[in-house]
Formats: C-alpha cells, structure tokens, sequence
C-alpha cells in the first residue's frame, strides 16, 4: 500500500491542488507498479473514473489492467469516421472479450460532411490539422468525458512514444481534470510481457508493420530507414491535443 497524506478532495478540486502535492504522490508512484497506481489513483482520486483508448497497438494492456481493478469502468473511444477496418475489428473483438463498458464519441459532423465542407484538412498544413484534431478528437473527448462526469483520466500514454510524453508524471492535471498514466514509464518490452502474459493481442495491424495505428490517411508502416515518429503524419505533428494543454478546449 502506498503511504501518502494527502488534502481533503473533493468533485471540484483538481483546479485548486497545490503543486507540492502533486509533487509528493509523483515521487512516491514513480517507484510503484503499474497496478499499484491503478490502486492508489481510485482510493485516493476524485471520481468518477474513465480510460481513455484509441485501440491502438498496445491498448490491450490498459484495457485488461483497468477493468481487472474496476470491471465496469467506461471506456472512452473518440471515433473520427476514418480509422482503419482492422481498428473496428479490434474494437469489437476487445469489447466483447473484455465486456467493455464502451463509449463511443464523434464530431458533430461526419467525417463525409466535414471532407465535403473542409476538404482534407490534415493534407493542407499545420494549423488544418489542428483544427481537425480538436473538431474530431479533443472536443468529443472532452465531450464524452463531461457527460460521464469524469474527475479522473486514466490513459496509457508512455514516455517512449514522444518527446513531449517524456516529460509528463504519473498523475497530472489536465483540462481541469486528474490524469493518470500508469504505464507512462513502461518500454516496449514491458508491453510485450504484459500481453503475453494475459494472452492478450496486439492490433492486427502489428503483424504488418504498424508500430502506432490511428488514421487510414496518416498512418504509415515502419520501414526500412524510418523513424518511429514518422509513421504518423509523415512525421509532422505528433500530439492530436488530446494529451497536451495548448491544444485543448
């Protein structure tokens, strides 16, 4: 059990945490297991809880590990219309293997009447791409999170995957709520034990080359000579705004 006092919390209190606080339980869960802060986040952390998932690659991991703590935690999935078959596959297949307490948020539009309307905004530039990120990914996230009146965050997030990942805690403040990456020190290698372990699968696409899945029309495979990092958006913009302040809502 992890030792921490801590402040009396409450629904409305991420915006008024002192930061020694969050200082103090970071210091403590950085040398804690995964499930341990799992544990913690939901004694000690203002509810109600949800985890966040794209059904990427690696998202079985979180998936198994959180609802063996809480089996009927939501599940949160922001679907922009233009995933890959495979991904609706393992949606399903996860869903029902799992039991899945699953919500599904999108865009006020269809991704059909938002290309008609915008054209393709994350082939045109830099500040498109924002906007189709946060019209399709932050705002029904942020949405989704609002109607199942979500304090706290969990997302599996990982310091490898980006160089803005690797400089966040175990437990932060984001949009006003408690984030929480239990995994967030966790390399690929790790991942692979895990799911071996609980005979949990990879996306399909894994067997094909894909080291990071989102998008159809901005995901590549890694190949010969590539950068992990150039797999998504040909290695432009990393970060959707989901996981980040300064793309937020």
């Amino acid at each position: 059990m992890i030792n921490a006092t801590k402040p009396v919390i409450n629904n409305r209190f991420p915006a008024s945490l002192p930061e020694p606080w969050l200082n103090q339980w970071n210091d403590l869960l950085e040398k804690e297991s995964a499930v341990a802060r799992v544990e913690w986040a939901m004694e000690n952390l203002p509810s109600h809880f949800v985890l966040s998932s794209s059904f990427g690659i690696q998202s079985a991991v979180m998936l198994h590990m959180l609802t063996q703590v809480d089996a009927n935690i939501p599940i949160l999935i922001t679907d922009t219309g233009h995933l890959f078959p495979e991904t609706y596959q393992f949606i399903d297949q996860l869903t029902e293997r799992l039991n899945l307490n699953l919500h599904v948020y999108s865009a006020k539009e269809s991704a059909a009447w938002q290309q008609a309307k915008y054209g393709e905004e994350w082939n045109t530039d830099a500040t498109a791409l924002k906007t189709y990120n946060r019209r399709n990914k932050v705002e029904p996230l942020e949405r989704g999170l609002n109607d199942l009146s979500a304090n706290t965050w969990f997302s599996g997030v990982r310091r490898q995957q980006s160089e803005h990942r690797e400089g966040l805690s175990v437990v932060s403040i984001l949009r006003g709520r408690f984030k929480v990456h239990p995994i967030i020190d966790w390399t690929n290698r790790d991942v692979h034990q895990y799911l071996t372990k609980h005979g949990l699968p990879y996306h399909p696409l894994w067997d094909q080359g894909y080291v990071s899945v989102g998008d159809v029309h901005s995901t590549r495979p890694l190949t010969l000579g590539m950068d992990e990092s150039d797999t998504r958006f040909s290695g432009g913009q990393r970060e959707c705004g989901l996981h980040t302040d300064g793309d937020g809502i």
